[in-house]
């Protein structure tokens, strides 16, 4: 009782004059961390955006160059006078096949060696005469670079073609046949001669990989959920996408930034999440708290320092009136001066006196009336487990079994040493089951072999500390109220879950019907058995709400006891280093 009102915490008058200084403290605190997290959030977003413009404006320098090689590949053929002759030679197939091997195809082979990406380089020629030369299929994904000689015939019937001749269009990049689902893109010139009377002599598509052609973006870091879509403008889709698809961009919990593209109706679109532009938030945050927390800390200590020193008179006063909580009512405050504190100081002093008087009368006569009470509830709780175990010795020693009668004092004598553990609130998993096992042991000697107990117990786990008397009260319920039949198997174990003890004591008896379970979790007491509530209460006000026990039962299938503690807690490591 002295222990624990002497451990019970006040708050002094003085400290509580500090609690208006430190909730104005505090505020400050949470205003200044508020307004410089707000600033560090929004220069870093800026950042973060100016990082990913100049990444874009970084792809588009890269596009613009890759683009304009493509150009001046087909410019070198557009202006190349041999070449163009070649196109227009008509001759016999022998002279036809030598023209294209020696003015052809060394022109066309010689770009596709200096450019760095794979293409296909496709030539449709109008001179029926020319021969046709196949590449690669064109149904497959560009695995290398490769030259192609086609009649125009072969799509003058297609209506991508149609459309570019009809529209009178040329210098084009589009998608069509099967670049969408191939991830390419075309760009398709009209071949002219350069003669007095211009004609079309041919046309030139050079299809490349858009991720090849686009630098596969690599100066985005799409695994932080930035997506980039090359946009066709004219169709309001996208024709290549890189980056987790989520749908329509959701301007409220992203940024999109655009950027156009040297290549008419093409423009880039980067889709920025908030949690990319804010990845560093939770760091600054956590930063500025605990740069705020110790600010606070700091001016609580100056605080506390200056509250101590000008509260030693209270302080003592508390002291005194603690002693007289604990029982020492000899005690006087004695202080010098003609302040407010002299005046409290003797009036405490007389009220000291006449509790003093009166402690006799009141708080000893209370304190024999509980003691009183205490014996009167201790006498209502029958040891029916040992009046029945004595029950049996004598019945076994008037039968002369000497050694069964050995055996149950010896496991009874271990079984109350195990209870009482010389006043010990915890004992250890292995001694908790050591004393499950002696009561089993009496048990074994009233029973014989009707019923058969296994363990399954985790090695890891029989140091750890817990209240007593926690499994042994289930395993009692499982021959008061589970028995059916001849026999009867137990089965007890134990395992760890990370931060937390699991213990289950299962039988496969009778069983609860659903009615009884219910009740049973509502109020933890079996009719006519041993209050298992208590078991429960102990485990809450041990460990906190967070643990006790959990029954399950199947009528006719047995019952299953789950056991949910601590490894640690505060109070188990101050009991165990006492």
């Amino acid at each position: 009782m002295e222990r624990f009102i002497s451990s019970k915490k006040y708050i002094p008058f003085t400290y509580k004059m500090m609690i208006p200084y430190l909730i104005l403290v505090l505020l400050t605190d949470i205003l200044i961390g508020y307004i410089s997290y707000t600033m560090l959030v929004e220069s870093r977003t800026e950042m973060a955006e100016t990082n990913v413009r100049t990444a874009l404006k970084q792809t588009r320098s890269n596009i613009e160059y890759q683009t304009d090689e493509i150009k001046r590949m087909t410019n070198s053929l557009f202006l190349n006078t041999t070449f163009q002759d070649a196109l227009q030679f008509r001759g016999d197939p022998l002279e036809n096949m030598l023209k294209m091997r020696d003015d052809i195809v060394p022109y066309m082979k010689s770009p596709l060696q200096l450019y760095g990406n794979k293409l296909r380089f496709v030539l449709y020629t109008v001179n029926e005469t020319m021969l046709e030369i196949d590449g690669d299929d064109m149904s497959m994904p560009i695995s290398r670079s490769d030259y192609y000689v086609l009649s125009h015939q072969t799509i003058e019937n297609e209506e991508w073609f149609h459309s570019i001749v009809t529209n009178n269009k040329d210098g084009l990049w589009f998608q069509t046949e099967n670049d969408r689902e191939m991830g390419n893109i075309s760009y398709f010139r009209k071949l002219v001669t350069s003669k007095v009377a211009p004609s079309i002599i041919g046309y030139i598509r050079v299809t490349a990989r858009i991720d090849e052609l686009f630098g596969n973006f690599d100066a985005f870091p799409t695994e932080q959920g930035i997506q980039l879509r090359l946009m066709d403008t004219n169709l309001g889709k996208p024709i290549y996408e890189l980056g987790t698809e989520n749908g329509d961009p959701d301007p409220n919990s992203s940024l999109l930034i655009y950027e156009e593209l040297p290549m008419p109706g093409y423009v880039i679109e980067a889709r920025v999440p908030n949690s990319y532009l804010n990845k560093d938030a939770g760091k600054m945050q956590r930063a500025i708290g605990t740069v705020c927390l110790i600010s606070f800390l700091v001016m609580a200590l100056i605080g506390f320092i200056v509250a101590r020193m000008s509260g030693k008179k209270i302080k003592r006063i508390v002291y005194l009136v603690r002693s007289f909580q604990g029982g020492n009512f000899y005690k006087r405050i004695s202080f010098h001066g003609n302040d407010e504190f002299v005046y409290i100081a003797n009036s405490f002093n007389e009220m000291a006196t006449n509790i003093q008087e009166l402690i006799q009368n009141v708080y000893e006569q209370g304190l024999q009336k509980k003691q009183a009470e205490l014996d009167v509830l201790q006498a209502q709780i029958s040891p029916h487990f040992l009046y029945n175990t004595l029950s049996t010795i004598g019945s076994l020693a008037n039968l002369g079994e000497v050694e069964k009668v050995t055996r149950m004092v010896q496991a009874l004598s271990k079984f109350y040493r195990l209870t009482l553990n010389e006043g010990q609130v915890y004992i250890s998993i292995e001694q908790e089951l050591e004393q499950v096992r002696m009561y089993l042991d009496i048990q074994k000697v009233k029973y014989a072999d009707a019923f058969k107990v296994y363990y399954d117990i985790d090695p890891e786990i029989l140091h750890v500390p817990i209240i007593k008397l926690i499994l042994q009260p289930f395993v009692e319920n499982i021959f008061k109220h589970a028995w059916f039949g001849e026999s009867i198997g137990i089965r007890i174990t134990g395992k760890h879950l990370k931060d937390r003890i699991e213990l289950k004591v299962i039988d496969n008896g009778i069983g609860m019907r659903p009615d009884t379970l219910q009740k049973m979790r509502s109020s933890l007491v079996l009719p006519g058995g041993y209050g298992l509530r208590n078991v429960e209460e102990r485990i809450k006000l041990r460990y906190g709400n967070d643990f006790g026990i959990h029954i399950g039962s199947c009528f006719g299938g047995g019952t299953t006891v789950q056991i949910i503690l601590p490894v640690d807690n505060a109070e188990i490591r101050n009991v165990m280093e006492e």
